[in-house]
């Protein structure tokens, strides 16, 4: 055996199970290992995904809830601050009523037929009248225990109406300011008699 023989059979570089046995894959084919890294990096943003779609659904409720409750406050505090206005303004109308009871009895005894009271009256009631004020309780209306207030009742009770008005009952809208005191009495009850109908002869 010759020199060269023995480097062909000695030489690693040029042994083929060598080769076969410390070669890796090729540079296009993918190992098992990327293969599964692949998986995993194209599963991470899908699982990543639900919990942000949840807190997204969470913080767009909430945010709804917190729209409707300052859309009630609002309207609630508006009607509260309706309210208010109205009892004012009831209020002060109320304290001005006994005005109009000394107008009305100067009005009875003629003293404002003319003067300078009679304008100073007129733009009084002027502005009553401006604030949707306006009186009720006559004589001949039907008694009505929930804004009339009897002090004097005369007959059973039978249909009670008004004789009497000792002092008028006024509203504002739909707000009583203050109950009419009367006398009731009882009135016609309008039936006829057997011999007033049709059928008599």
């Amino acid at each position: 055996m010759g020199a060269d023989d023995t480097d062909q059979v000695n030489d690693p570089a040029v042994d083929p199970a060598a080769e076969e046995t410390f070669a890796g894959p090729s540079a296009g084919e993918p190992s098992a290992a990327d293969e599964g890294a692949a998986d995993t990096a194209a599963d991470a943003p899908a699982a990543e995904q639900e919990p942000e779609k949840d807190e997204l659904a969470e913080r767009t409720a909430d945010l709804q809830r917190l729209s409707a409750e300052f859309a009630n406050y609002r309207r609630r505090v508006a009607r509260d601050k309706q309210t208010d206005i109205e009892n004012a303004k009831a209020s002060v109308l109320s304290e001005l009523l006994p005005v109009l009871d000394d107008l009305d009895r100067a009005r009875q005894h003629g003293d404002l037929e003319s003067g300078p009271l009679k304008s100073v009256a007129d733009k009084l009631e002027g502005v009553f009248t401006a604030q949707g004020v306006s009186s009720f309780g006559a004589e001949g209306d039907a008694f009505d225990p929930a804004v009339h207030e009897a002090v004097q009742h005369e007959g059973d009770g039978s249909n009670p109406v008004i004789g009497s008005v000792f002092r008028k009952g006024y509203t504002a809208g739909e707000r009583v300011l203050r109950t009419a005191m009367v006398a009731v009495v009882d009135g016609p009850t309008g039936t006829e008699s057997a011999t007033d109908g049709p059928d008599s002869a």
